[in-house]
């Protein structure tokens, strides 16, 4: 890897399985599986999940999957979403909402095991595709796929992704599903570079020329954080994520892990992130083993066996969080650490007041 400017590695706000450079905001790496470096998250971003995938979800009862092209004039940019949207849905019973971000060189396409089964229990879902760093890519000269992979991980990506989340949700309230979802329940989740951008829409907070950069969203009601990277060249992580004012579910494993020559972020710099986020309340679920994609659509990533069965737990865990946050009910939540006990290396519960 050629020698980085002093500046480029100063903040990671997203980190994905397939990128082998350091941006402005980010600290991105190879997936150690690959056997070429674009081949995972391609791969997670077409392939279908062990369970419910891409197919499943067009077809799972009373789930509906609607794909919008829109495009955000006042910053001329496409924000592609894939809306799974539950058929029970009706004006008289609003539905929750979930906004997803994915990782980089991933799609709206992806992430489809949680989308698909969120809508099956009732929530919809919204999954936004971030065009600067979307599955394109990979296409064009593969001699320039690491150009075009900085040019993804760089700050004005990075906030124009937090952009993308907030011009979608403002459409899909304001379109013809609007009236059915829930305006007190909605929530913010991603996954690796995805998982950063849900943190700053959660009111993580960077400085930048001595200005607090604040990107929160109001109107979360809390975050499920899949894999996210720490901010690396910040000396105090918590001075970023003190400012998280909503509840937050983390999700990990404990070979989450990133390698590339010259660098080498730990599944413990997941934990790095837990520990620094505020908020009212959070709560940590580490599975044994894994790996850094085994959160995405791919199959067979951080083992074969294992990894529809911690797909199948993080469908689980995702929905108790969401139902203890609106409902106010804990049980599943309390109960689901030890059905998937054989499974966990830690778990934290929340502490909602």
């Amino acid at each position: 890897m050629r020698a980085l400017k002093p500046g480029i590695r100063r903040l990671l706000v997203g980190v994905s399985v397939v990128a082998a450079l350091l941006g402005a905001w980010g600290a991105q790496a190879w997936h150690p599986e690959s056997r070429h470096p674009a081949a995972a998250e391609a791969q997670a971003a077409g392939a279908s999940a062990v369970g419910l995938g891409r197919a499943d979800a067009a077809v799972l009862p009373g789930v509906q999957t609607l794909d919008f092209d829109w495009t955000d004039a006042s910053r001329g940019r496409a924000v592609p979403v894939r809306l799974y949207w539950p058929e029970s849905a009706s004006a008289g019973t609003p539905v929750p909402l979930v906004v997803f971000s994915h990782g980089i060189g991933g799609s709206r396409r992806g992430y489809s095991y949680l989308g698909a089964f969120w809508a099956s229990q009732g929530i919809a879902a919204l999954h936004v595709q971030h065009v600067g760093s979307d599955r394109s890519l990979w296409s064009g000269n593969p001699l320039q796929l690491v150009g075009r992979l900085q040019g993804a991980a760089q700050e004005a990506e990075a906030q124009n992704r937090v952009r993308d989340v907030r011009f979608a949700l403002n459409q899909v309230l304001a379109g013809s599903h609007g009236a059915q979802i829930r305006r007190d329940a909605i929530i913010a989740a991603g996954h690796s570079y995805g998982a950063n951008t849900t943190l700053l829409l959660a009111g993580a907070q960077v400085q930048r020329q001595g200005q607090v950069l604040d990107l929160a969203e109001p109107r979360l009601r809390a975050a499920i954080v899949i894999s996210a990277p720490p901010f690396y060249g910040e000396p105090d992580p918590q001075r970023i994520l003190a400012g998280v004012r909503i509840p937050t579910l983390h999700v990990t494993a404990t070979e989450d892990v990133i390698r590339i020559p010259g660098y080498y972020s730990p599944a413990s710099d997941r934990l790095q992130v837990f520990e620094a986020t505020g908020g009212p309340s959070k709560a940590l679920a580490v599975f044994k083993g894994g790996s850094h994609s085994i959160f995405t659509d791919r199959s067979g990533t951080g083992g074969v066996e294992l990894n529809p069965r911690v797909k199948a737990a993080t469908r689980e865990l995702t929905l108790a969080f969401v139902r203890e946050v609106l409902e106010g009910d804990a049980r599943e939540l309390q109960a689901w650490p030890q059905r998937h006990a054989a499974l966990l290396n830690r778990f934290q519960p929340s502490s909602l007041p």
